[in-house]
């Protein structure tokens, strides 16, 4: 009988993923990955606490630990605290004090969730790994979730191939809905248990006043990009996204207002009015770490610069250095240096990297 570990998270997916490992004949055991220690990481404000007065993560523990209980499977405990700070966290940290706005949730699933904890599993005896993402792997290619609402192989395009080696995902052919049915068929204290939302260390709680345990906030201007007017003052450009519209704290108009460019040497940020403002389309990008899941050289395919954004048209050219310029003449608002470009091939994902450059008419934009 083959051995799956299956990376036990406190949710509903990673549980359900669990019963469906075990009703296909496999042996199963769980293992709970510790990855974030607010006092340790040096935190002074705004940690959280959970509903029943424990940290949230402990709660996602215990949760875990009362699922593999019921099913009557083990549940490993791990921590990657250190793991995770040096090669997430930092990297997320980086990414901020050049302007970019990163996703560290893309880098915990190639650094940790796709690699050390393979590693550990490996430890323990598995022949596979089992996470709750909603994708899919058939005939050695990576694809979207049947569940296009929920699919997330958006964050795992940094993933190697060879890290999806003997990887299950026992999810990915379910919806939601079907997903907590089996839940609470099973009756699991996390078939009704809502979705984990923000970032994977930041959880639900400002991002602002996490942010200032570890980086120092330097107030600047905001200049209207089209006016070139001061028109307010940030608190500083690491707290502001391409596209951010609330939390601006600009007076005195009803206009709707949008951040659409960053000055790190001189601290400005700026705005622009109105949702359909040229500043914020740009119409080609370059993408650098680019990870192939099937790219092979292909020239044309569809890509998604955010992970909400519906798919996008593109043409490929492929540079030296893992870079591709990454060309949609039609036009795209809000390309955003640091996130993530993801391509697909219909259901393929075919891999993606970061975004490092947007440019329009062949030229930089100045202002990103």
């Amino acid at each position: 009988m083959a051995k799956v570990i299956v990376g036990m998270s406190g949710g509903v997916d990673s549980s359900v993923a669990a019963i469906l490992l075990m009703n296909q004949g496999y042996e199963v055991e769980g293992l709970y990955m510790r990855n974030w220690d607010s006092f340790a990481n040096g935190e002074v404000s705004d940690a959280p606490v959970g509903k029943t007065g424990i940290c949230p993560q402990e709660e996602d523990y215990n949760d875990a630990k009362a699922v593999c209980d019921k099913l009557g499977i083990p549940l490993h405990r791990k921590d990657f605290v250190k793991e995770y700070y040096d090669y997430v966290f930092q990297y997320f940290l980086d990414e901020l004090k050049k302007g970019r706005t990163p996703n560290p949730d893309i880098m915990c699933n190639r650094y940790i969730k796709f690699d050390m904890f393979s590693e550990e599993a490996r430890k323990l005896g598995a022949d596979y790994i089992a996470t709750g993402h909603y994708c899919r792997l058939e005939d050695g290619k990576f694809l979207r979730a049947v569940d296009d609402n929920k699919d997330q192989s958006y964050f795992l395009s940094q993933v190697k191939k060879e890290q999806f080696q003997n990887v299950l995902f026992p999810i990915g052919g379910l919806t939601k809905p079907e997903v907590r049915k089996i839940a609470e068929e099973y009756d699991l204290i996390t078939a009704k248990k809502k979705d984990s939302t923000g970032i994977c260390f930041i959880g639900e709680r400002n991002l602002t006043k996490f942010l200032q345990n570890y980086l120092p906030n330097t107030p600047g201007d905001i200049v209207n990009i089209d006016t070139k007017e001061v028109i307010g003052k940030h608190i500083g450009l690491m707290y502001y996204t391409i596209g951010q519209r609330r939390g601006l704290n600009i007076g005195g108009t009803e206009e709707r207002m949008f951040v659409v460019g960053k000055d790190l040497n001189q601290n400005i940020l700026y705005i622009c009015v109105g949702e359909d403002n040229d500043y914020l389309v740009s119409d080609s990008c370059i993408v650098e770490d680019v990870n192939d899941l099937g790219l092979n050289q292909i020239k044309n395919c569809t890509a998604k610069f955010r992970y909400r954004q519906k798919d996008v048209p593109v043409e490929l050219e492929y540079l030296e250095d893992q870079r591709i310029l990454v060309k949609y003449p039609q036009g795209v608002k809000r390309v955003t240096p640091g996130q993530a470009c993801v391509f697909y091939d219909g259901e393929q994902c075919l891999g993606g990297g970061i975004i490092q450059e947007v440019r329009k008419h062949n030229e930089k934009l100045w202002y990103l």
